[in-house]
């Protein structure tokens, strides 16, 4: 099976949510019926417009996906099915399974004994039948379509003429042999990566072989590079692509500015993190005869250097995005693009893919202007020392700079307001940052605040993608966009279940209700101890944003066009809207969708696998930050229950951990999933989601990046 068809495949499992399969699970039971949506509606008891019209848009896409006949105007028919379906595999960390397919409502559950050596995110045919006993759906593989990778990070047991490596990841749960001969001088206890080679038909466990030694377990860069590995991301270049890059022409010639808008005069400078070194975007100021104000977003021309059909574009490709560990950041390019001849440092005249805006003093914008720039950036500042600015301690700052930030972040408050009047949700996730010593060791952990410079900053990046997105989709032409769906019924529903034990509410009964309610939550349990917990499970609540060239609107940002045009260092996606855009300009027809298409698809799994790899490396400081801390007392609230036992979220410094109920010693604990608690059996006590309790550390794994806690009981 071909990538792009896997990609296709993946794309459908996100876009199935429990509406859709609520909705077949109703015609399944009412196989030979044709039913319309106020019927539909009746039986989910949906009474709401918002929820009654995503009935009608859930009906349409699942006749597109031919699960339903348009019988007659509105009126819809079940397409039958047999008892092979095909989904993809979900294991878990006991070694069951569940398959999840488009079609069926319940997921189908794989006891480990009808595996057939699928492995967690295998595409899979599975035989579905009814257990005898309760009646449930439970099904036996009996095909993999398509393996989702064989390559696995893990520690070699190694015995006299052979060895196993043992998997770091849970959900695999069998052990690779490896042979003498494969062994690639791999140490007993060595951290390595493997490769299945071979899964014989009488043997329980696949042979592979050692690609690669990672080194010891417990070594800081092992580790690291563990996480990469796992996820398939690299973390370095090849030598060949480091050479090309090396290689490219970087003067800029008088012949290349005369193809652009030379813009080196107009006042320019850049606001980022402190350690960032690449600089995407710059902003320029300059006020009109007229009154109104010359706003330039100037974004790194990534794609005058990076040609398409050469090794560069090849690997950029590949990587789609930058990945931002705690440590570290594994770019998408080369260091000499990505840090040096792209980057928009100051004091430099660089080359840049614009966009320009004639805006009055209301924030409306009067008149875009697209289009190749060449610019010069006067000063570069932190978000530290803009916000300082933008607060009036102003010592030793030309006054032009602080007529350019001060006007502006009058202008982007007045922005940000009309796109929360717009239905925008305020997403401020509390970000987990660390003080590093000179071996990369935590020794401070503090979270990051986005303040007024960063709203700024944020405010005209969403403009210039907003803008960029809706002048390509006037022209109705093939275009990447960023889209994000509305938020799923059911996990709102969820959602609301939890909330409502803190004292809080969400009204659902319209989008604009939706949003307003939302943003009301956040900034209620904004400071309180719960607030990670609650804006976690509020995201989680949300669509997944992707890439896509099928523009259905971002409901977060209220947009109904965007696309990502800011970040094209660090983001492949943004690298396709500035080739897509020029060429547009130039005059050229649309180009076809299906290439692009599967380019957004493979960058949203990109983004995606680089997101889990972030928050790994994210979980793997928190617990060696932890190990110097193991007799000390933390406050923290309990942030998720299980049936083994509870997690708990530290308050000072969100590290996460587990109580495991065998360890809770003044009393027998059972789970109790309707009041998300563990419930005492002599005294009925409770903990409870959201409790405040008090813990200490028990043990930190780093090779299984775990952290237990140590509950301190009255």
């Amino acid at each position: 099976m071909s990538r792009r068809k896997r990609r296709i495949l993946k794309s459908k499992r996100n876009k199935i949510n429990n509406l859709d399969t609520k909705i077949l699970d109703i015609f399944n039971k009412n196989s030979n019926r044709a039913l319309n949506y106020k019927q539909i509606a009746s039986k989910l008891e949906i009474s709401d417009t918002n929820g009654r019209n995503q009935i009608i848009k859930e009906l349409q896409w699942l006749k597109g996906q031919n699960r339903l006949d348009e019988v007659d105007r509105g009126k819809f028919i079940l397409v039958p099915m047999s008892h092979y379906h095909e989904g993809i595999v979900e294991v878990t960390s006991r070694g069951n399974a569940y398959v999840v397919c488009e079609d069926l409502e319940h997921d189908i559950y794989i006891p480990s004994r009808n595996l057939n050596k699928a492995l967690h995110n295998d595409y899979v045919k599975v035989y579905v039948y009814k257990r005898k006993k309760n009646k449930k759906q439970e099904g036996d593989i009996v095909e993999i379509i398509e393996r989702e990778k064989s390559e696995f990070v893990g520690v070699l047991q190694k015995n006299k003429n052979f060895g196993f490596v043992i998997p770091d990841d849970p959900k695999m749960y069998v052990d690779i042999f490896i042979s003498p001969e494969e062994m690639n001088d791999a140490k007993d206890g060595d951290k390595v990566l493997a490769t299945i080679t071979d899964w014989p038909k009488n043997s329980k466990n696949p042979f592979g072989r050692i690609t690669k030694v990672l080194g010891r377990p417990g070594d800081h860069d092992t580790e690291i590079h563990s996480i990469l590995l796992e996820y398939g991301l690299p973390y370095s270049f090849p030598e060949e692509v480091e050479a090309y890059a090396s290689k490219i022409p970087i003067e800029i010639t008088q012949k290349e500015i005369a193809k652009r808008r030379d813009m080196r005069k107009d006042l320019t400078f850049t606001i980022d993190p402190k350690d960032a070194k690449d600089f995407d975007d710059a902003l320029s100021f300059r006020i009109l005869e007229n009154g109104n104000f010359e706003i330039g977003v100037h974004i790194a021309d990534v794609s005058h250097y990076v040609k398409e059909n050469t090794i560069l574009e090849e690997e950029a490709y590949e990587r789609a995005t930058s990945v931002y560990l705690v440590d570290r950041v594994v770019p998408m390019l080369p260091e000499i693009l990505s840090n040096n001849v792209c980057s928009l440092r100051p004091n430099e005249e660089k080359l840049t893919f614009s966009v320009v805006f004639e805006m009055n003093e209301k924030g409306h914008v009067v008149k875009p202007w697209f289009g190749r720039t060449v610019t010069y950036s006067d000063q570069r500042f932190t978000y530290e020392q803009a916000q300082e600015i933008i607060e009036g301690n102003t010592d030793g700052v030309k006054s032009s700079l602080v007529e350019a930030i001060t006007t502006l972040d009058g202008l982007a408050k007045k922005i940000r307001k009309r796109r929360m009047q717009n239905g925008a949700i305020s997403f401020d996730k509390t970000e987990v940052k660390f003080n590093l010593d000179d071996k990369a060791n935590p020794i401070g952990v503090y979270i990051k605040e986005s303040r007024d410079a960063n709203k700024l900053i944020e405010e005209f990046m969403l403009l210039a993608n907003k803008k960029v997105a809706e002048f390509i989709s006037k022209k109705k032409k093939t275009f990447v966009y960023r889209v994000h769906d509305e938020p799923n019924i059911d996990k709102l529903a969820l959602l609301q279940g939890i909330i409502t034990k803190f004292g809080y509410s969400i009204n659902t009964n319209t989008r604009e209700s939706t949003s307003d309610s939302l943003n009301k939550l956040l900034e209620d349990v904004h400071g309180k101890a719960e607030s990670n917990m609650i804006e976690t499970l509020t995201i989680r609540s949300m669509s997944k944003a992707i890439y896509t060239t099928d523009n259905i609107g971002h409901y977060g940002l209220a947009f109904d066009h965007y696309t990502h045009f800011t970040s094209p260092i660090r983001r492949y996606p943004d690298v396709m809207a500035h080739r897509l855009l020029q060429l547009y300009l130039d005059g050229n027809p649309s180009v076809k969708a299906e290439k692009y298409e599967e380019k957004c698809s493979h960058s949203s799994e990109k983004e995606f696998l680089a997101s889990k790899a972030e928050r790994d490396s994210i979980k793997y400081m928190q617990i060696k930050y932890m190990q110097d801390h193991e007799d000390q007392e933390f406050e923290g609230v309990i942030s998720g229950v299980t049936e083994w036992g509870i997690y708990v979220e530290i308050i000072e410094n969100k590290c996460e951990g587990m109580v495991r109920i065998k360890d809770i010693q003044s009393d027998y604990f059972i789970f109790d999933e309707k009041q998300y608690a563990l419930v005492g059996q002599a005294d009925k006590r409770m903990y409870q989601l959201g409790d405040p309790v008090t813990v200490t550390v028990k043990n930190t794994d780093l090779e299984r990046k775990h952290l237990d806690f140590n509950l301190i009981e009255d």
